[in-house]
């Protein structure tokens, strides 16, 4: 009993006087033993910015305050260094919860539907943009900055900074997500054997061009033939590699822009306007119009249909037989094994994995021997249009917490985003948010072993890619609907086209309810009338738009190919 009254009265003690040991010595015991020189900023501005932090948090010295996000390596180095250095610099406890990337918008539906605060902040997907927008819930960044948060917003804070900025504001110009990491979908292939003199001979003689990083799924398919079956170190290897199972991460393989890789929708950076990568048209009111063909959407289009159609033909043909039983986290520590020479869809958030020493895809000296490139596009996509997906876990504040705890909770986002640890963070997580980050030097001398990762996001050919927009009114419920469609297509159960279909008169009937029941208000989905394709593609033109569009006759373009080492080189002179 003894021994528990002193644990007690210790852990009392411990948390009446925590706050009282905040301050800059704390910061400075931070930057000497975490931050060190890998900052963007000098020793003296990276002490300002503490002492910032310091002085706007004595309002709230002692608070409690609970955050969450998903479990990726970023995120870890948060929840385990970056909350407890804050809560020792500010005496603001800070939980900062780890749990799945569903869970954290199952949490936040909870908040939004019930009212009750059930975290203090949310880092979730940019990928609810549209549904922030839409049900008003989510506070505006931009208002509270300028207004109820202006005494607890960083001056140095630069939200210019922010490459990801675009993806977290709405058609009203306010932003209403922060980034805090974000990552791409990359076209992966072994640089090695690409670049292996007797491969490149036999490739050329039976396709007549050169094996290259490909522009097109045209050149993609033929370097997927040609390396599928043949024995390279002693292996048998695959040109191609996917997965397939009926499982919820299905759905983000799709959502994640599969289908603006092909070619559907409209031109426009970061999505096209009017009908985006999902096949979802609005109007000029942003209002949601349509998914299916029939209202003008391109779900269910041609240009939709041959991405699924490719999707499934590639991963039959073409990648290990065992992909199409594997959900995505199953199938993602497949390349680094060593048997896949190329892969049009891989996660950059996982580069970390890939260049571990001692990997079949790792050389002696750490460097890889594969790289990473820009995705190839299909035969429906043109100049102008998005070519792949980004992940953007973004800070988000909701109107249900109380002000001082959205306060409290905006420190610490703002913490975690800074100057000051965003270069240490970056090459922990490798996730990255800001442009003086990647203009680090630290990350000059580190490129020559992460694939080419730092030069794509150092490159203009980074702004094509790009998260879900605003188009989709809300996320939770449409995204649940592609994994169980797609997941009919992939088991045989169903076509692609019939596939598409119902996806999209699944998207119509949310719209639908949603229309109903008003919740959106004059932003909010108002279908159209339905029409036939040619319509709509008339339309389309007429207004020099692209999507919904007609059926190409010849679906197997030209292939092209481009010397990966001349594609770097053409980003560094641009």
């Amino acid at each position: 009993m003894r021994r528990h009254l002193l644990t007690t009265t210790a852990a009392m003690l411990l948390a009446l006087t925590g706050s009282a040991y905040a301050g800059m010595d704390e910061a400075k015991s931070f930057l000497d033993k975490e931050i060190g020189d890998l900052s963007s900023l000098d020793r003296a501005a990276q002490e300002a910015e503490m002492q910032w932090f310091v002085d706007a948090a004595k309002p709230f010295a002692g608070m409690e305050i609970k955050v969450v996000s998903e479990t990726i390596t970023t995120h870890e180095y948060e929840a385990k260094t970056l909350a407890k250095a804050f809560s020792d610099i500010t005496g603001i406890k800070i939980t900062h919860d780890l749990i799945g990337e569903g869970d954290v918008v199952e949490k936040l539906q909870t908040q939004m539907q019930s009212g009750e605060n059930v975290y203090d902040a949310y880092i979730n997907d940019s990928d609810l943009i549209g549904t922030h927008w839409r049900y008003q819930q989510a506070r505006s960044l931009t208002d509270f900055m300028a207004n109820e948060g202006k005494d607890v917003t960083n001056p140095n804070l630069d939200i210019d900074d922010f490459i990801g900025k675009s993806f977290t504001t709405a058609p009203d110009g306010k932003l209403y997500q922060l980034p805090d990491q974000q990552f791409a979908n990359l076209y992966w292939f072994r640089y090695d054997w690409f670049n292996d003199p007797k491969i490149q001979e036999e490739f050329k003689a039976k396709y007549g061009y050169d094996l290259g990083v490909p522009v097109n799924w045209s050149a993609y398919e033929d370097i997927a033939e040609f390396f599928t079956g043949r024995e390279i170190d002693g292996k048998k290897v695959y040109g191609h590699m996917d997965y397939g199972k009926k499982d919820p991460s299905l759905g983000w393989r799709f959502t994640d822009a599969w289908l603006s890789m092909a070619g559907n929708g409209d031109k426009g950076i970061p999505n096209g306007k009017p009908v985006d990568e999902w096949g979802i048209r609005v109007d000029e009111n942003s209002r949601p119009v349509g998914s299916c063909v029939a209202r003008g959407g391109d779900t269910n289009g041609p240009a939709s249909v041959y991405a699924i159609q490719k999707y499934l033909d590639w991963m039959k043909a073409y990648a290990p037989a065992a992909s199409q039983g594997m959900t995505f986290s199953e199938s993602g520590p497949v390349p680094s094994q060593g048997e896949i020479a190329q892969q049009m869809f891989t996660y950059t958030a996982f580069t970390a994995d890939f260049v571990k020493q001692g990997l079949p895809v790792v050389n002696e000296d750490g460097t890889p021997k594969w790289r990473f490139a820009p995705s190839p596009h299909g035969v429906y996509w043109k100049d102008g249009m998005k070519l792949g997906y980004q992940d953007a876990g973004s800070w988000t504040l909701l109107k249900s917490t109380p002000d001082d705890r959205a306060k409290a909770a905006w420190l610490y986002a703002q913490f975690v985003t800074s100057k000051t640890v965003d270069v240490k963070k970056s090459h922990v997580g490798l996730t990255f948010i800001r442009q003086s980050t990647l203009d680090h030097p630290s990350f000059t001398e580190r490129a020559p072993k992460l694939g080419g990762l730092i030069e794509f996001y150092r490159s203009p050919a980074r702004l094509q890619w790009s998260p879900t927009g605003t188009n989709v009114p809300d996320y939770p419920k449409l995204a649940q609907l592609w994994w169980q469609a797609i997941g009919d297509a992939s088991s045989g159960a169903k076509t692609a086209q019939e596939a598409m279909d119902s996806l999209c008169a699944e998207q119509e009937k949310v719209l639908q309810r949603l229309e109903r029941a008003g919740v959106q208000g004059d932003i909010g989905p108002k279908l159209a009338e339905e029409h036939d394709l040619e319509f709509w593609n008339a339309e389309a033109v007429k207004a020099g738009n692209l999507a919904p569009q007609l059926k190409v006759e010849n679906e197997k373009e030209k292939p092209i190919t481009v010397n990966y080492d001349e594609l770097v080189k053409s980003w560094q002179t641009n």
